[in-house]
């Protein structure tokens, strides 16, 4: 790393830093430090339990304890015992703290498309902000089990039929491709993965089942912002997880030549060429890998 670059990086630092108050006292204007304000937020957004919330915003429990409490002595929280466990604390807004939520939300806003309307490209501009954000909270991403018909799921899956419809020149059919039915897709039969990066879809990959314990994966996608993070492996290491669990002992896949980071993933990853096993018209190379085997 040359000093240049090290430069480059504390440069944006201190532009965010700047640009978002980190350092104010009265965080947009309300009063507040943005430690306070980041926890608020993060209540009025659903992560109420206090050890989830702690893990989200990256705190110590000292720190933790001491916004958790100031806010509770602004009349903006409660915190109670969980509903299912009452070792646990959960931290809710009050009527004053819903109030202070959607003021700073709707600041926010404003300040985000202030922000935006700086640059004319303002995609590019975003493009760059989703690279930034997935690097740096890289070890916050988190795969989880959703419906096909969730539309973060959709929003993967549109994201990648246009790609792949750039790459071949040609506008891509997923039903052509052997797009499987929802309930291929969802637990006992299969399951669909969602990659998320705080709360936004940033790659999927489903798993269909076939017949006689065979499984076949489709539809992995990963965003260009989170490319070089190795979120493809992860996706599919935990596919395989999935398969085991369902009683699957082989998969198989299908993609076409132009495709040659995802043939080089599946090599290095144990796969092995067979003969062609479908009719899929985008499909150049098949592979298969046996469960049972490692």
């Amino acid at each position: 790393m040359t000093l240049d670059q090290i430069s480059r990086f504390r440069r944006l630092s201190r532009a965010v830093t700047t640009f978002t108050g980190a350092l104010d006292t009265s965080f947009l204007g309300l009063g507040r430090p943005l430690g306070s304000a980041r926890v608020l937020n993060a209540i009025g957004h659903g992560i109420g339990d206090v050890g989830a919330l702690r893990q989200y915003l990256q705190l110590d429990s000292g720190l933790m304890s001491r916004l958790l409490r100031g806010l509770e002595q602004e009349g903006l929280i409660e915190t109670r015992p969980g509903d299912k466990d009452a070792r646990k604390r959960v931290a809710v807004l009050t009527e004053l703290g819903r109030i202070e939520f959607e003021k700073y939300e709707a600041l926010s806003n404003r300040a985000a498309e202030g922000a935006l309307e700086r640059y004319g490209n303002t995609e590019q501009l975003l493009q760059a902000m989703d690279l930034v954000a997935t690097v740096l909270g890289q070890d916050q991403i988190r795969i989880q089990v959703a419906d096909p018909d969730d539309q973060r799921i959709q929003a993967c899956c549109q994201a990648y039929y246009d790609e792949i419809s750039d790459i071949f020149g040609t506008r891509f059919d997923p039903v052509l491709g052997g797009d499987p039915e929802g309930d291929a897709m969802r637990p006992p039969r299969g399951v669909f993965l969602l990659a998320l990066s705080d709360g936004l879809p940033i790659g999927c990959c489903a798993l269909k089942d076939q017949r006689d314990a065979l499984g076949e994966v489709k539809r992995l996608w990963v965003s260009p912002a989170a490319r070089g993070l190795s979120l493809s492996k992860r996706l599919m290491a935990e596919i395989e997880t999935h398969a085991r669990a369902l009683g699957m002992t082989r998969l198989q896949l299908d993609t076409n030549g132009k495709l040659t980071a995802a043939r080089r993933l599946y090599e290095r990853s144990g796969w092995r060429e067979i003969a062609r096993y479908n009719d899929n018209p985008y499909a150049e190379h098949f592979y298969e890998k046996d469960l049972r085997e490692g």
